[in-house]
């Protein structure tokens, strides 16, 4: 909306429930200073560490005191609209971080409102006419173009269909292996980031784990590794693939996703402190991964290629 705020006479923006916003300057001036007090890779990890500790912070309090972070944010609203919105139509009906909060570079969207040029609106749509969209409230909105954004439907890897022995990989009746891999697929490890932060921070771990995984492989001389339900583990309570966040778009998806179990390793857990210690000390010889060796594979270990290695 605040990118066509700037060509359009008029933009409004209908929704059928409001979410919750956040503004947050556009640059990082304290990152900047430190980039040019310190070297340039200190000063990155500094400001990333302080980023990560903030978003931390603040989805903790969520979960502890969501009363008052949600006056926190409505009152940040009522702040930055002053009379050009109504607060209601940025006051959910759920918890912040319930779902994920929309971010607002240098509050660009208040911006909008407040030039006059932008405004938001909820309500359900009654029909379409001509001319104008009519809501069941009654009123009418006049429109020259109408931009659909109705939602996505998320799939499991892309929807790709994947077959094993012949036979078509069920996702949802495997269990998810630490939110990465399927019980009953072979050499598959997909990135599903947090849905309670950054998204990259999960990419980043699960891809250097797959790097340790192809290295530990090669060292042992292994062509397969197939996540595998340990003796037990078949009673174990099934769990959604993802727990506590109630927007639609996901709640839709979860029937077409593995479970979670109720026990380590068959859990996601979207904890970022957790798993970064977890990741990189994981034993990749443990139990509920199964490997099988190269078809042509040599007995003499040093005839085998030799393995990459990482430089720090």
């Amino acid at each position: 909306m605040p990118s066509l705020a700037r060509e359009a006479r008029q933009v409004t923006m209908l929704q059928r429930s409001p979410t919750y916003v956040i503004a947050r300057p556009r640059t990082d001036r304290l990152g900047n200073l430190l980039r040019r007090l310190l070297p340039e890779k200190l000063a990155y990890r500094i400001t990333r560490g302080r980023n990560i500790a903030l978003q931390r912070w603040l989805y903790r309090r969520t979960r502890r005191r969501p009363d008052r972070v949600r006056r926190m944010l409505l009152d940040d609203v009522r702040r930055r609209l002053g009379d050009s919105g109504d607060v209601a139509d940025f006051t959910p009906s759920y918890d912040p971080w319930d779902q994920r909060l929309c971010l607002l570079p240098d509050g660009d969207l208040f911006t909008a409102m407040n030039s006059g040029r932008a405004r938001v609106v909820t309500a359900d749509i009654e029909r379409f006419t001509a001319h104008a969209i009519e809501l069941r409230n009654g009123e009418r909105l006049e429109a020259d173009i109408i931009v659909a954004a109705t939602g996505l439907e998320l799939e499991v890897l892309g929807g790709v269909e994947f077959v094993v022995d012949g036979e078509n990989f069920d996702f949802p009746a495997s269990w998810t292996y630490r939110g990465m891999m399927c019980t009953g697929l072979p050499n598959a490890v997909a990135v599903f980031g947090y849905i309670n932060a950054s998204w990259t921070l999960r990419a980043d771990l699960i891809a250097r784990w797959f790097c340790r995984l192809l290295r530990h492989m090669r060292d042992a001389g292994q062509a397969v590794v197939v996540p595998t339900l340990r003796p037990g583990d078949e009673a174990m309570r099934p769990r959604p693939w993802i727990e506590g966040f109630s927007a639609g778009y996901m709640q839709r998806a979860l029937p077409r996703f593995p479970r979670q179990g109720d026990r380590e390793p068959w859990v996601n857990s979207q904890d970022y402190a957790r798993e970064r210690r977890e990741f990189a000390a994981m034993d990749l010889d443990e139990e509920a991964l199964r490997y099988r060796p190269f078809a042509d594979s040599p007995s003499d270990p040093s005839a085998r290629p030799e393995p990459v290695r990482q430089s720090n």
